[in-house]
């Protein structure tokens, strides 16, 4: 999937901005607070509805009208071409895919793929669990069908567990075990036969990354013990209710990351997270590649985050893999000229892009 046209009303700083990336590699340079990440920002809106960094619409949008407007024409893989619209405000949003209504951010999600790495990304290693679950079910929602549905009808049940659990319902919570069981096995299956591709990849982007982290492993842990989902949630009935909480489920399934026996975050530097992050992001975009639409790589103020060697071979990652990028920094890297690969530059300035 490519973006052939990008436009942006009223997005923070951005007040009018329209630009044409080329295919390969994009670079927007300007002084921090020029709104280069509000471009990234952006893309990641029109493709799911939220920021990546901010839960609060209302610190996104400008000071205009009280809604922002963001509109890309994309070609996808199969060169079918497509305009994709979205006007949010405080309240609401409405988007359109080709002119027709959309009503589920799903649809735009599935034609605008897109991997993240920007400077708080190494919390995927540091981080609590629930980052480790989120990049998988990305991962899964991208290469297997009807997972969105199948993860939806799991976090709708287990609310209606917990509730019941709240308020001492035995009956209901009987009730909702078997079905709580049932689609919980279905989506930890997903997430393994995911987590065990992305392994066997991981490895290759870290000997590509640095042979040096060569020898982390990673685990897929599926949130509760023994073999049955439903007699983990049936064994645990009392504590659940006294929690008012499902304590077993895939809900509290973890991604495991070791080096000689030991948790890896607690023997990796910052810099070594970093790039662990960076080999899992593109081990997650070369899957992508694989299995559907070819996502974009957006890659936010890199050469603060990783050395040159490293930038180098991750843009060196993404050009091979043939995804459009799009790179942000307050002066063009080193590592950009060094790879060789041809690049549009855009300079970005008190939120206009030129």
């Amino acid at each position: 999937m490519l973006v052939k046209s990008f436009s942006i009303n009223n997005l923070r700083n951005v007040k009018i901005a329209q630009f044409n990336p080329i295919p390969g590699l994009n670079c927007f340079v300007g002084p921090n607070g020029s709104g280069k990440t509000s471009l990234l920002e952006a893309l990641v809106l029109l493709s799911k509805g939220r920021s990546f960094r901010s839960g609060q619409i209302s610190s996104i949008i400008g000071n205009k009208n009280n809604k922002l407007q963001i509109i890309a024409t994309i070609k996808s893989d199969s060169k079918d071409s497509h305009q994709l619209g979205m006007e949010r405000g405080v309240e609401h949003w409405n988007a359109r895919h080709n002119g027709e209504a959309v009503t589920q951010l799903s649809e735009l999600t599935q034609l605008l793929p897109y991997v993240l790495l920007e400077p708080s990304s190494h919390r995927l290693v540091s981080g609590p669990p629930e980052g480790r679950r989120k990049y998988l079910d990305w991962g899964v929602f991208h290469v297997k069908q009807g997972f969105l549905t199948l993860w939806r009808r799991y976090n709708r049940t287990l609310k209606q567990r917990n509730a019941a659990l709240r308020q001492s319902a035995a009956d209901v919570v009987e009730s909702l075990d078997l079905p709580l069981a049932s689609l919980g096995e279905e989506l930890h299956g997903a997430r393994e036969q995911y987590a065990a591709c992305l392994t066997g990849k991981l490895q290759g982007r870290l000997e590509q990354l640095d042979k040096n982290l060569g020898g982390i492993g990673m685990r897929y842990r599926k949130g509760w013990s023994g073999e049955s989902l439903l007699e983990a949630v049936q064994q645990s009935v009392k504590r659940d209710t006294e929690r008012g909480t499902t304590g077993s489920g895939p809900h509290k399934a973890e991604l495991y990351f070791s080096l000689d026996g030991t948790a890896a975050k607690e023997k990796l530097s910052r810099g070594e997270q970093k790039v662990l992050t960076a080999a899992l992001l593109m081990a997650q975009a070369q899957l992508i590649c694989e299995s559907g639409e070819k996502p974009v790589l957006l890659l936010d103020d890199l050469a603060s985050e990783l050395d040159r060697k490293h930038l180098e071979k991750v843009l060196g990652a993404g050009l091979d893999l043939g995804v459009q990028i799009w790179l942000t920094g307050t002066v063009l890297p080193q590592a950009v000229e060094l790879c060789g690969a041809d690049f549009k530059l855009f300079h970005v300035k008190h939120g206009k892009v030129s």
